[in-house]
């Protein structure tokens, strides 16, 4: 079982940047592949960004390419998006999400394990 605790949401200004960071519970932190998604007031939980477990290959939505950026700490079971040129299309709730061992890094939420409960990214244009 994989406990993830997501955390440094907020309120910033477009333009701005914000870090999210999740802390996860696993032993084997570095046998999962880490994502982030989120999901806007009302609509559907889309994936963001993941970060491979075998060579910290990374992907990127469309929406963010450029501009966020995921990165892991094995040595403290953490990952990270870094968040910059912030716009009020990206105010959504963002979820940390874990899945063992893929071979690919999958944009369906159903294909993650566990999740985090969520930390609210609110900009303000």
């Amino acid at each position: 079982q994989v406990q993830l605790v997501e955390s440094g949401g907020g309120l910033v200004q477009a333009g701005g940047s914000l870090t999210l960071s999740c802390a996860a519970s696993a032993r084997t932190f570095e046998n999962y592949t880490m994502g982030w998604f989120r999901q806007p007031p009302g609509k559907a939980r889309n994936f963001v960004a993941g970060i491979r477990w075998s060579d910290a290959k990374t992907h990127y939505a469309d929406s963010v390419e450029g501009r966020f950026i995921i990165s892991r700490d094995n040595a403290k079971n953490t990952v990270h998006l870094q968040m910059n040129s912030l716009e009020s299309e990206d105010t959504a709730v963002y979820y940390c999400a874990a899945v063992e061992r893929t071979s690919g890094i999958i944009g369906s939420a159903y294909a993650w394990n566990y999740w985090g409960q969520g930390t609210q990214v609110t900009v303000s244009s």
